[in-house]
């Protein structure tokens, strides 16, 4: 048997999960190992074989077959029930989560430490937040020496390569995250901005990653399924916070958290875990280091005067909407967290012109404007909305959904936005997964108000429901599609259908002329 070039000693990946008393027989054990996984179809002879209690399944019921396929040790968080005898050892700890992402960690060389790494987490504005801030680091001239990476829920950048991070928007898999974090380190990355969602977070996925800078954008309503409570969830995201206070490998670097004074839920809570964090405003709260004393709203974008502690900067903006306003002055906070002149951190802010599937525009010559975004909870819908109110001559169309088997405390809440804020509202699929597409949209419709102005229209087809708003609109209108933005599927019960919906509105667009 041919042994793959990269193996490592089992008893030092072994140490590398924290609290793990080893037995003398493991402490000096030779055994070389040829992979790390979960997946034990992706087993090999050699392998770590990780199981835990998943979403959907429970890893340990593959244990025999990771033991067929030749697995060198089982990690696992409880003693299997095996129908044959085995030698192969069986360690266990007490979250097989979290051993799987010490143990990438460790098979990488602890990547993250080669870098200043900075986490970007919140319910809204995380992606755009993490573009904004990875531009003004790329902003930086050549005698800087940067090189810059980021790994958001679009994308993966390294260098001049991107990457595809999944179907659906969470933080990549630890395996996945330790393997962009060791390439960018093998491509000389000094820094890297890391997309970090309270699934990733409570699912242990970026344990083994040294943050150096941590940022939030605020805490609204979202997730509940999974934490089971606003308490949870909030507890989730101040993982990344507490991930800054940890002893680690960078002993000589300043660590830093920048907080939202404008987001009480978390701001109070947080800034009792941090010490003297960096905190932005946009509604020049007395709590903030970095507000805006002027914001102008023109047909190309936003004018920003940021107020900081080395002064104003001019900041120039292709984005619209006040809760945009927010995420600049979140990224304007990391710039200078990290000690750049506000000449690079302006430069950067001007060159993100645009992030995929947030507020992109569609535009094939029609006559009413059209826009993708991601708003998928309360809160990013109604931002969305007021800012689009904001630049609408006429009538405002909004195409969403609610995705199934996920929090369905949100369902009405997302509908009773949308009838008090737009003229027309058409409710349609959104991964609906296992779920019934007609229950969710009557648990939808039941947070329309009696009240409501807002015309409501119930259309299953997704295509369907954006091509109507395209033929309702009108001179002026402006028709939005939320929900899915940069996405590339809808899950119909455990199927993967592919989809986007910018190329649905070009589609819808296209068929108006004919």
């Amino acid at each position: 048997m041919n042994i793959p070039a990269h193996t490592k000693p089992l008893h030092q990946l072994l140490t590398a999960i924290p609290g793990l008393q080893l037995s003398a027989e493991l402490q000096q054990a030779t055994t070389k190992i040829t992979s790390i996984t979960d997946d034990s179809r992706q087993v090999q002879p050699g392998s770590i074989f990780v199981a835990y209690h998943g979403v959907q399944t429970d890893g340990h019921k593959y244990i025999a077959g990771a033991l067929q396929r030749g697995a060198a040790v089982i990690i696992c968080e409880y003693m299997p029930t095996l129908t044959a005898e085995t030698t192969t050892p069986i360690v266990l700890v007490p979250n097989g989560r979290e051993a799987f992402a010490w143990l990438c960690t460790a098979w990488h060389d602890f990547p993250s430490r080669s870098m200043t790494l900075i986490g970007v987490t919140g319910t809204d504005g995380k992606t755009t937040t993490s573009t904004l801030i990875y531009n003004i680091l790329k902003a930086a001239p050549a005698v800087y020496g940067y090189k810059v990476g980021l790994i958001s829920t679009v994308n993966a950048v390294i260098g001049d390569e991107t990457f595809d991070t999944g179907l659906h928007t969470t933080t990549p898999d630890a395996d996945e995250i330790q393997h962009y974090l060791a390439q960018m380190r093998d491509a000389g990355t000094t820094h890297c901005v890391l997309e970090v969602t309270s699934h990733g977070l409570a699912h242990h996925r970026v344990d083994g990653c040294e943050f150096d800078l941590a940022l939030i954008t605020n805490i609204t309503h979202d997730h509940l399924d999974l934490h089971g409570s606003r308490e949870a969830y909030r507890a989730a995201k101040a993982r990344l916070f507490e991930n800054l206070a940890l002893k680690g490998f960078k002993t000589q670097t300043k660590k830093q958290a920048i907080l939202n004074a404008d987001d009480a839920y978390s701001f109070d809570y947080l800034r009792e875990l941090v010490a003297s964090p960096i905190t932005y405003s946009s509604q020049n709260s007395p709590h903030c280091t970095i507000g805006a004393s002027s914001v102008t709203h023109t047909p190309d974008g936003m004018v920003i005067t940021a107020e900081t502690p080395v002064g104003p900067i001019k900041l120039h903006s292709t984005f619209i909407g006040d809760y945009n306003v927010a995420n600049i002055l979140a990224a304007v906070s990391a710039g200078l967290a990290l000690n750049l002149p506000p000449a690079i951190i302006a430069a950067g802010v001007t060159a993100t012109v645009g992030v995929p599937g947030r507020m992109e525009r569609i535009h094939l010559g029609q006559p009413f404007t059209a826009i993708v975004d991601f708003a998928h909870t309360p809160n990013a819908l109604e931002n969305v909305l007021k800012a689009l109110r904001r630049v609408t001559r006429r009538r405002l169309i909004v195409v969403f959904g609610c995705a199934g088997e996920r929090d369905a405390q949100k369902r009405p809440m997302m509908a009773r936005v949308a009838a008090t804020l737009a003229d027309i509202a058409i409710f349609t699929a959104e991964d609906p997964r296992r779920e019934s597409l007609d229950q969710i949209l009557l648990e939808m419709q039941a947070g329309v108000p009696s009240t409501a102005a807002a015309t409501i229209l119930r259309i299953h087809d997704r295509g369907d429901a954006i091509q109507t708003a395209c033929l309702i609109a009108q001179t002026g209108d402006v028709v939005v599609a939320c929900g899915k933005g940069h996405e590339q599927s809808l899950c119909f019960a455990t199927t993967e259908v592919p989809w986007d919906d910018r190329e649905a509105l070009q589609k819808a667009i296209r068929q108006l002329a004919r």
